[in-house]
């Protein structure tokens, strides 16, 4: 549970951030030992959007600004070879994968090649889906990316509550947050899911059967409003049920 431990103090370190500008700031000292050290977050434009307009759909932002003016100038969003893969199959992905799983014409290759001038030669980037259905991208680059499984769910946990609170902190009208009640059942199910345990071990832990245990999981995260598993998880320590 070590591992665990550490990375509630990064997410409480997010928590306490007063600014979207410190939650990025925040993430990025989490991402940067992994060679993940510069950020952009934000729902993903349609094809076509004007450059002023992209500019709305950021909630984070820690790229270098040139690389930023050319990203938007260019018109890069409708060629980069990882909007296009978001675009078509939201999951966690490397920008190389992406690439490497999309066919690249010119202006994608220059996309990529131009990434590389600003010393972002490769990243990582996952979504989150709103309620609303929206996709939200959190892109994360570098020069040199050291990337092993437990940095994969270091990064998306803290990745997906950063972008919670950033989008808690944005908004112009604060709500009352509601505490979905989850059962004793459900919260013992939560915790061990956010240790990295499957439906099948926490089955073993609790005594219950797999089947149950992965009821219990879906019934969490339909309460917390999450579209899966990491969402859940960020969720239920921000509603004080994993600590």
């Amino acid at each position: 549970m070590a591992h665990f431990d550490k990375t509630l103090e990064y997410i409480d370190k997010i928590q306490n951030a007063h600014t979207p500008e410190d939650v990025c700031r925040a993430l990025v000292d989490v991402t940067s030992q992994f060679g993940l050290t510069a950020l952009l977050a934000g729902t993903v434009p349609g094809q076509g959007t004007p450059g002023e307009e992209q500019r709305g759909h950021v909630l984070l932002c820690d790229w270098p600004m040139d690389w930023l003016e050319r990203y938007v100038t260019r018109n890069y969003v409708d060629h980069d070879p990882l909007v296009q893969y978001m675009r078509k199959n939201p999951s966690q992905v490397t920008w190389s994968d992406a690439a490497a799983r999309i066919d690249l014409d010119r202006s994608a290759r220059e996309v990529f090649c131009d990434a590389g001038a600003y010393k972002l030669n490769d990243g990582y980037a996952l979504p989150l889906v709103t309620l609303e259905g929206e996709i939200v991208m959190i892109s994360l680059g570098g020069e040199q990316v050291d990337l092993d499984e437990h940095a994969v769910r270091l990064i998306s946990l803290a990745s997906t509550y950063a972008i919670g609170r950033a989008i808690q902190l944005s908004s112009a009208s604060p709500t009352i947050d509601h505490r979905p009640e989850l059962t004793p059942r459900e919260k013992e199910c939560m915790r061990w899911a956010a240790a990295g345990k499957s439906e099948w071990e926490i089955s073993q832990i609790l005594g219950i059967s797999e089947h149950t245990s992965e009821k219990h999981l879906l019934n969490a995260k339909a309460k917390l409003g999450a579209s899966n598993r990491v969402q859940a998880i960020a969720e239920a320590i921000r509603h004080g049920y994993i600590a």
